[in-house]
């Protein structure tokens, strides 16, 4: 389920201050908030006064609505849901210019009367987003300077306000390790329609099922792997062979140009055009654990086994990827490098995440504030979140998976016959999170 179809009431359609009688016994009206560039919706429980705060904010997709501002403060929490000047925009996103974005939302928790703490929630795409907002405030410059980046940070990000805790829920890894996967690693010349048949994950004899979980062999995922991420160094080398004729004067424009990749996919939880194995075959490691984890379990046990997800193999990959709308990037050049773009050996485990800013993974190995990472049952990120959780160089890390949620943390009704089977998925995510924030910060 994208991200955006679960947010869907636009903000257009809402009236800020009316609520439905029922919601208005839960908590108090959401007051909207202009931050400079950015725009929010402040929540704050119906009684008492929240001294913890969360901030939920996305690249991109729209958050106003996000499930975190009705679910926290029923739970005590005040809660900041997030814009960034980049909404619905892909193409004109500058990475580091969201981080002032961030920095705004988190300047205007600090100043609410009561409010002693600030966690940082970053769900999906929030996830890199939030982390190298973090790794920043808490490292300085020389984090996202690092000479490893494909493109440094500016300056401005300097003195940054830390956040004091930072949860993840079901945050991908960093944008540009989606892409990788995404990619379509059969594709020649970057030519639309032109493949080489022994790397095309939609050919019978290379292990395609077309009506259920494909069936790769452990030669071909390591091939195809391996052609994904040489896929991905040429279209950054050519990304930058163009900004440096730009630089020079010798460019078609004096300051950016556009970037097509066919057969690429479209961001978003759901196949969107995306050529991910992981997303085809059931059967590929990214699906489960290394070793025995933390479930949440449906009826609020907690048992410790390999969690592997239970999403069903993506049926409509094949055709959506062949797709313009859904199936080809239309970026620029500077939104590809800043946000998309990635150094790797192979897709699987030979990624530089280092080499991005936009990278959950890099951020958490110089984040030192308590972190808690979700994984949910129901979608694709299972292996991502142990990473993640794994990289993290705080002492206080929690992991834990939520039973059959979706990436949106609704119950995943296509993952078992019984409709009810993952029924409490959201209700157990938040209840999680709340009790974690309060054994830390209180409420």
């Amino acid at each position: 389920m994208h991200v955006r179809t679960l947010l869907a009431a636009c903000v257009a359609s809402l009236t800020i201050g009316v609520l439905s009688s029922a919601s208005a016994q839960e908590e108090k009206s959401p007051r909207y908030v202009a931050l400079d560039r950015a725009r929010g919706l402040y929540s704050e429980p119906a009684s008492g006064t929240a001294t913890t705060a969360f901030l939920a904010i996305h690249r991109t997709s729209d958050f106003l609505l996000h499930p975190t501002c009705r679910e926290l403060p029923k739970r005590g929490y005040a809660a900041l849901c997030m814009n960034t000047r980049f909404v619905n925009n892909e193409a004109a996103v500058d990475w580091d210019r969201i981080a002032l974005d961030v920095k705004a939302g988190v300047e205007f928790l600090r100043a609410q009367e009561g409010i002693e703490h600030v966690v940082l929630l970053g769900h999906s795409g929030g996830g890199p987003t939030l982390s190298f907002y973090q790794a920043v405030a808490e490292n300085g410059l020389g984090f996202c300077q690092d000479s490893r980046k494909l493109v440094p940070c500016k300056d401005d990000l300097a003195d940054l306000p830390a956040a004091d805790g930072l949860i993840l829920a079901d945050a991908h890894p960093g944008v540009p390790v989606i892409l990788l996967r995404s990619l379509n690693g059969a594709v020649l010349d970057e030519t639309p329609g032109r493949f080489d048949p022994s790397l095309d994950p939609y050919r019978v004899e290379n292990g395609y099922d077309s009506a259920g979980s494909s069936n790769y062999s452990p030669e071909f995922q390591e091939r195809y792997f391996a052609a994904q991420s040489a896929r991905m160094n040429r279209l950054i080398e050519v990304a930058e062979e163009r900004m440096r004729a730009i630089r020079a004067g010798a460019g078609p424009y004096p300051d950016n140009d556009i970037f097509v990749i066919p057969h690429g996919g479209n961001p978003g939880p759901g196949p969107g055009g995306a050529s991910q194995l992981h997303s085809l075959d059931t059967s590929v490691a990214l699906r489960s654990t290394s070793r025995p984890r933390k479930l949440l379990k449906n009826d609020g046990s907690i048992v410790e086994e390999v969690v592997v997800s239970v999403s069903p193999a993506e049926l409509d990959t094949k055709e959506s990827t062949s797709a313009f709308d859904r199936g080809t990037k239309l970026l620029t050049l500077r939104s590809f490098l800043s946000t998309q773009a990635v150094r790797s050996r192979n897709s699987l485990d030979g990624i530089d995440h280092c080499s991005s800013n936009n990278s959950t993974i890099c951020a958490l190995a110089s984040i030192e504030v308590p972190v808690l990472v979700a994984g949910m049952g129901g979608y694709l990120f299972i292996r991502d979140a142990e990473e993640e959780f794994e990289a993290a160089a705080t002492d206080d890390k929690d992991l834990i998976y939520i039973e059959g949620a979706t990436h949106g943390f609704s119950p995943c009704v296509a993952c078992n016959p019984d409709p009810l089977a993952f029924s409490n998925s959201e209700k157990n995510l938040f209840d999680y999170v709340a009790d974690w924030t309060s054994r830390r910060f209180g409420r």
